[in-house]
């Protein structure tokens, strides 16, 4: 195996998709029976003491192409103790399918990258993956994973679950990026580390002119892999009036680290319709946001009422139009999110939604005190 490294100009790192995401996890048992009940996620595999984890338990979810593991521990311990105690409930790893761990992990920790764990392959009766994980902002990680002759339903030492009678489906199918939060004029070079380490590109990038109310503003940098299917959107604050929303998040995380998911659907309003009858909540749009809608993205497929009566942003680039919506936190404290998008031949991430939706932020924050 050739372990010459590649021209960042010509990135040949076997990286394919984010194969799944660990969210560390006070109690995984209450919160796998959220996302299964809420979000429409099924049980699909588990690993606790019954199948010879001793000292943590986790439940692995799946909607789609969607992977949560939900990891709590058992006895403290010193990673997950400390990352909840710290964080709380939050995601600690952004796991990458590969289809050369050696390889990856080889060339990017030969760029930098720090090691968490070398290389390693796990089995059981379903076959065999090869891991290896680096760290990258705050506490997160990631876990690369590569598929030897795996046949399970998640990772090795996972045991299948029967048919999930609790979870409905609501039609999300894949994850469309993951963003990161950080403090103030940690973005570029951590922008730098993901072109360096990692040889990603940069898709797109905001600054506090694109992304900014009368109170507040953040600068944002979207990078992403050869294959586009990896995207990291990367923020930072910038000076406002007010606590921006990356502030609160930093207060409350105590640190750097995963803000939202963004998941696809090819449905939105069936989606939406779903989630908000299972209890979901979402930022409020205002009703404003709609009396000019089309004459500032052109002819849409969708209702626009029907978009109304669900808070539905819409927004356009040259190459389409997306939709979309933000839950509030999923979790008591105001950090982790989930963003909810549909894709109509657009690569935008919504620049024409942001005065509306960080005015929207805003006034969650005010509410909590935090503005």
């Amino acid at each position: 195996m050739s372990t010459q490294q590649p021209s960042l100009q010509d990135d040949l790192l076997p990286l394919k998709a984010v194969h799944h995401l660990e969210i560390y996890c006070g109690n995984a048992k209450q919160s796998a029976y959220f996302y299964r009940s809420a979000f429409g996620f099924s049980l699909v595999a588990y690993r606790g003491p019954e199948t010879g984890a001793r000292n943590t338990v986790s439940y692995a979810l799946q909607q789609g192409r969607i992977r949560l593991v939900l990891t709590t521990p058992l006895i403290a311990d010193d990673c997950i103790s400390p990352f909840l105690n710290k964080h709380g409930d939050g995601v600690r790893d952004v796991a990458i399918e590969c289809s050369n761990t050696d390889f990856a992990f080889e060339t990017i920790v030969a760029r930098g990258a720090t090691v968490i764990t070398t290389p390693h392959t796990i089995q059981d009766k379903n076959g065999k993956m090869k891991l290896a994980s680096v760290a990258t902002y705050g506490d997160t990680i990631h876990t690369l994973v590569e598929n030897i002759d795996y046949r399970g339903p998640f990772l090795p030492g996972f045991e299948t679950m029967a048919l999930d009678t609790l979870a409905r489906p609501v039609g999300l199918c894949f994850i469309d990026h993951v963003v990161g939060n950080l403090g103030w004029n940690e973005m570029n070079s951590t922008v730098d580390f993901y072109k360096n380490v990692f040889g990603f590109s940069k898709f797109v990038s905001f600054d506090d002119k694109d992304i900014s109310t009368q109170f507040s503003a953040l600068r944002s940098t979207v990078v992403s892999n050869q294959n586009k299917w990896i995207k990291f959107p990367i923020n930072e604050p910038a000076e406002g009036l007010k606590k921006s929303q990356i502030e609160e998040y930093i207060t409350f995380n105590n640190g750097p680290g995963v803000q939202h998911i963004a998941m696809i659907t090819e449905d939105i309003v069936s989606t939406i319709t779903k989630l908000r009858a299972q209890g979901v909540e979402f930022l409020d749009t205002p009703v404003s946001y709609y009396d000019d809608l089309l004459a500032r993205v052109g002819p849409i497929d969708e209702d626009i009422n029907e978009l109304a009566k669900l808070g539905i942003l819409v927004d356009r680039d040259d190459k389409g139009y997306m939709l979309q919506l933000f839950t509030k936190p999923v979790e008591d404290r105001p950090t982790l999110f989930i963003e909810i998008i549909q894709r109509k031949g657009s690569e935008s991430f919504g620049k024409g939604n942001f005065k509306a939706l960080f005015e929207s932020i805003e006034r969650e924050q005010e509410r909590r005190g935090n503005l």
